[in-house]
């Protein structure tokens, strides 16, 4: 009788076991990844004809965090290759998530815990990435790799000028338009100490860093962290390094004096890859106006998100708001879309439903050559200049 009882615990065990790594990865990412069902707004004949004609582009998305098939439409999250098809996204950024602290928060925290962790055991990810933030971030892009295999030729990776020459090529003719997809990096605390590991990084594909996500680490202070200091002599070698070798400078979640010390060096345009600013709402990871101005003055763009902490609401005109205002302080070439889909947040739309932005930006005042520019122009232009050969230090935009 004892050996039975044993036998019967054992099998619960087993079963609960195999249910928690089949069903809690998509449980948590249901209770983070949301759409708000609040109603949207009405969109028009011209909004969708114009949508229709724009090559689009977003900057940031955690997709690749998660355990769902990039290529199959999901029930769950706000992105993947058929959605993404549906918004007439030409080029998606994916970003490598690879550390969070538990208990995150936009005011302050430290480096001492990790929820990754447990997410990578718990979605059975290779036992390298258990341990190795470096080894999660190869592992993102292995995922990548897999799904444009996959695909049929629908997602085509991006990780230099011909490549993305090509893709446009692609999606300039009358057949199938495929998407293209660029590689991330949110935090480079996953170069493990070592900035010879950005050689590494780059050989997988990522051409974009942020030096921070939610803490502070060696080489700069994060807006969210508990110093918030500026970039040390590590993260000044790491932004010299980044664009000897083509790979885009990121200052989302940088902290202030984080954002002021990039912008005073850098010889590239530098990307905001996703967040606000504080004149349309006062979160402290948005970006003030001297901010937006030295972004600008790089030649660089401000992503602009759909999330409440990006623009104080999750309605589509929040966020034209919020780029009206970068229009008007700084000129149209300096707005972009940042939506930080699938990056624990809750939104109005997902992205087969980009129409809404459209509309909303016309709703604003946006004529159709300013809404070309925001959804993916601007983008664009800042993808050519960062992959391009390096510029010499006279060649750098004007201020503005």
């Amino acid at each position: 009788m004892k050996k039975t009882v044993l036998i019967i615990v054992g099998l619960v065990l087993l079963i609960g076991i195999a249910g928690f790594f089949q069903f809690a990865p998509g449980i948590a990412e249901r209770g983070m990844n949301q759409i708000d069902g609040e109603e949207l707004i009405a969109v028009s004949d011209e909004a969708k004809a114009l949508h229709e004609t724009l090559t689009i582009v977003d900057l940031h998305s955690d997709t690749l965090l998660w355990n769902r098939n990039l290529l199959s439409r999901a029930n769950r999250g706000h992105m993947d290759l058929p959605r993404l098809e549906e918004g007439n996204v030409a080029l998606q950024v994916f970003s490598s998530v690879t550390k969070t602290p538990k208990g995150q928060n936009y005011d302050a925290n430290t480096a001492d815990s990790d929820n990754i962790t447990l997410l990578a055991v718990a979605q059975l990810q290779p036992a390298r990435t258990w341990t190795s933030l470096l080894e999660r971030s190869l592992w993102h892009a292995e995922k990548l790799d897999r799904a444009e295999a996959n695909s049929d030729g629908e997602l085509v990776k991006v990780a230099d000028l011909g490549d993305l020459d090509a893709l446009l090529q692609a999606r300039s003719g009358d057949g199938p338009k495929p998407v293209g997809a660029l590689l991330s990096i949110e935090g480079l605390h996953n170069l493990e100490g070592n900035i010879a590991n950005l050689g590494k990084l780059r050989e997988a594909g990522f051409r974009m860093a942020s030096l921070t996500h939610f803490f502070d680490t060696d080489l700069a202070g994060s807006m969210h962290g508990v110093e918030k200091g500026g970039l040390t002599d590590r993260g000044r070698a790491a932004i010299k390094r980044m664009e000897q070798i083509g790979m885009i400078v990121d200052i989302a979640h940088c902290s202030h004096a984080c954002v002021a010390d990039i912008l005073a060096m850098a010889r590239r345009p530098v990307v905001y890859s996703h967040g606000g600013v504080q004149a349309t709402c006062q979160v402290n990871r948005n970006l003030t106006d001297e901010e937006i101005r030295g972004v600008a003055k790089t030649g660089g763009v401000v992503g602009i998100g759909y999330w409440d902490g990006a623009v104080c609401g999750t309605s589509p005109r929040d966020t034209a708001k919020a780029m009206k205002h970068v229009r008007d302080l700084v000129g149209i070439d300096y707005v972009a879309l940042g939506s930080d889909y699938d990056g624990a947040v809750t939104v109005r739309f997902d992205t087969s439903e980009l129409v809404q932005v459209t509309q909303a930006l016309i709703d604003e005042g946006f004529s159709a050559d300013e809404v070309r520019a925001v959804m993916g122009g601007n983008a664009l232009r800042v993808l050519r200049e960062d992959l391009g050969p390096m510029r010499a230090p006279a060649e750098q935009a004007e201020a503005v």
